[in-house]
């Protein structure tokens, strides 16, 4: 990866980001990944108190299911068990494939157990906590939602955080094909609508020329 594709990456790195000022809440909802950094910060912010509940949610999803066979959420809840949380302190929704499962299925299993958490900490990987978070808007609008993730640099990201299975630029497609969901998805009814500013989505089109186009979907 060039300095130039590294600069049109960060571009994206930063706007996925929404940079919340997080606030105690009653939930911490984690929507799992192959990326287990993810679990240890949703575990963390238990850990410091910021809500009473943790919430695992992802069974296998279009890049996990070619590398495990036991679900995300349950691989995340054993990384939060050894960290200290109570087994009676967390749930877990093993069956989600996406996002916008991981909202639905994750509301369903509340409402099953009578629990019905007001705010919500969403924690995510770094360049996915925009689309997370219009995601929750689309499905779930009446609940109060702050998202949050690895407090880590880009560079450090792939450095040190990132699955090993995924090269720099399997991260970068990724993270193309996020920016695009973020433009297509509200017309499809799976987020709300957001701007995507003109320089960012200039540095996505780059970026597509490129070849960083692994992860985008049928629009």
């Amino acid at each position: 990866m060039d300095n130039h594709i590294r600069d049109l990456a960060k571009k994206l790195w930063h706007f996925h980001q929404m940079k919340h000022q997080l606030e105690k809440a009653e939930s911490i909802l984690v929507l799992c990944s192959y990326d287990m950094r993810v679990a240890e910060r949703g575990a963390q912010l238990f850990l410091e108190g910021w809500a009473p509940l943790l919430i695992f949610s992802g069974g296998l999803g279009a890049i996990t299911r070619s590398m495990w066979s036991e679900p995300e959420a349950d691989q995340f809840a054993k990384i939060a068990s050894g960290m200290g949380v109570p087994e009676e302190k967390m749930l877990v929704e093993n069956e989600s494939t996406n996002t916008g499962e991981n909202v639905i299925f994750t509301k369903a299993l509340l409402a099953e157990k009578k629990i019905n958490p007001g705010k919500f900490i969403l924690v995510q990987k770094p360049y996915m906590e925009r689309r997370s978070y219009a995601t929750f808007r689309k499905f779930w609008p009446e609940k109060e939602v702050f998202v949050t993730s690895p407090q880590v640099s880009f560079e450090e990201y792939l450095d040190k955080y990132t699955n090993q299975a995924l090269s720099n630029d399997d991260v970068v497609s990724i993270m193309v094909g996020d920016l695009q969901r973020i433009k297509v998805y509200p017309e499809k009814g799976y987020q709300i609508h957001q701007e995507i500013p003109d320089d960012v989505w200039s540095a996505y089109e780059e970026l597509v020329k490129a070849g960083y186009n692994k992860h985008l979907v049928s629009s």
